[in-house]
């Protein structure tokens, strides 16, 4: 790849289970929150114990951990923040995610050993506010998401070379500049930048004249209201070479409220893209349409490329709904394989002894099995698994002969059809 240096890929988890298949299926770095001082308030976030966990799983398998600590602080929240670094400071995270100064500067003194990133909601779109981050004694900023590929070369040549670039490549957009957002706040009472977010960008909208109290009037021809504010997805899986010659360091996945099946598909994806870039650039060309097929497996709301190859127009919105596009259902990891081939699984959505699912490999194999049978871990049989999260074992069959020698392994993903 021309000599460019392979950039991390940073992969979402809210919870340790998902960290664990971030880490599985092709994680460099995870980042995490714990259960303050984070912008997704309304993920599971991870205990001090979890974290704990998290992060020696992952520095066991030679993975880094960066934990959010990106709020916009309030003095009421200063006292606890203090206690709350000092806490990460024995934890011994790879790095600390911060927006606001306060809280950075605070970190700083009590985390020296740790290197602090800057968050995306601290707006960084200029060279001199990377500049500044660094002589603080930041060792990474994340961009703003408004950024076009252009202004991040520019970014890269002027600012010092030990300063890490770090850019979203994937994941939800938000309508708000650079994710500093007053919707939520302002109509909830709930503020995103304390990671609260409701996400009213994604409620229905119409217009109601001063003077007619009552009459809604959609913005667009549709009698269920508009969808004004609803940004498409960023996907960028068909332009990772032209964000590696954009000299970013590292590649970010939007979603720690995202769940495992999602975590487990974008991230063994952009994986195996970056890896196939770095083989051989013809590789990378070839496989085109199965990294499009498979990411277009996660749930996600269309695709757009953002602000990379300038200001998005018209397109960048979706006006007629606010739901996902679903391809494929979540059934659950295995959590053991038995001595005669049987798997056993906490069940995350309902499927039936008969139906045809698949058994995802980090490797980018999927295993096309067949359900014979389903038993309670009391050894009960039961034709159907309707009850969210309870603990099974299953017996499978391979649909394909030929993938006899591919065994179903502990950490791996399940899923099946949604059609």
């Amino acid at each position: 790849m021309m000599g460019n240096r392979k950039p991390e890929l940073l992969v979402p988890a809210g919870s340790l289970e998902v960290l664990k298949t971030a880490v599985l299926y092709g994680a460099d770095a995870v980042y995490i929150g714990g259960e303050e001082f984070s912008l997704r308030a309304k993920a599971k976030n991870f205990s001090d114990e979890d974290m704990a966990e998290g992060i020696a799983y992952a520095h066991d398998h030679g993975i880094r951990v960066f934990v959010t600590a990106n709020i916009y602080a309030h003095n009421r929240d200063m006292e606890a923040a203090e206690e709350y670094f000092k806490k990460l400071g024995n934890l011994k995270p790879d790095a600390i995610l911060i927006a606001d100064p306060g809280l950075f500067m605070m970190e700083r003194q009590i985390c020296p050993h740790i290197p602090a990133h800057i968050s995306t909601q601290a707006n960084n779109t200029n060279y001199k506010t990377f500049e500044f981050w660094h002589k603080a004694g930041a060792q990474r900023v994340v961009c703003a998401r408004e950024l076009t590929l252009e202004e991040i070369k520019e970014l890269r040549k002027t600012i010092p070379e030990d300063m890490e670039i770090e850019c979203f490549v994937h994941g939800a957009m938000c309508i708000s500049y650079s994710g500093r957002c007053l919707l939520s706040a302002y109509m909830t009472g709930r503020s995103a930048n304390l990671g609260e977010c409701t996400h009213p960008c994604r409620w229905k909208y119409s217009v109601m004249e001063e003077k007619r109290p009552g009459e809604y009037f959609p913005v667009e021809e549709n009698d269920r209201g508009t969808f004004i504010f609803n940004s498409k997805d960023l996907c960028m899986i068909d332009h990772i070479p032209e964000m590696i010659e954009a000299g970013i360091d590292s590649f970010k996945i939007e979603g720690r409220m995202k769940t495992t099946l999602y975590v487990a598909t974008v991230a063994r994806t952009y994986r195996r893209a970056i890896d196939d870039l770095f083989e051989d650039r013809a590789l990378y060309e070839k496989n085109l349409e199965w990294y499009r097929a498979e990411i277009a497996k996660c749930t996600y709301r269309q695709f757009t490329t953002g602000f990379y190859f300038g200001r998005p127009d018209e397109s960048a919105q979706i006006y007629d709904n606010n739901t996902y596009i679903v391809e494929s259902i979540y059934l659950g990891i295995i959590e053991e394989v038995l001595d005669d081939g049987r798997i056993r699984l906490t069940q995350k959505n309902k499927f039936c002894v008969g139906d045809e699912i698949e058994i995802m490999k980090p490797d980018g194999t999927d295993l096309k099995i067949r359900v014979v049978r389903i038993e309670s871990t009391d050894g009960i049989s039961q034709e159907s698994a309707p009850h969210a999260c309870q603990p099974l074992i299953v017996t499978l069959e391979y649909v394909n002969k030929n993938e006899t020698e591919i065994k179903p392994c502990v950490g791996d993903v399940l899923r099946a059809d949604a059609k």
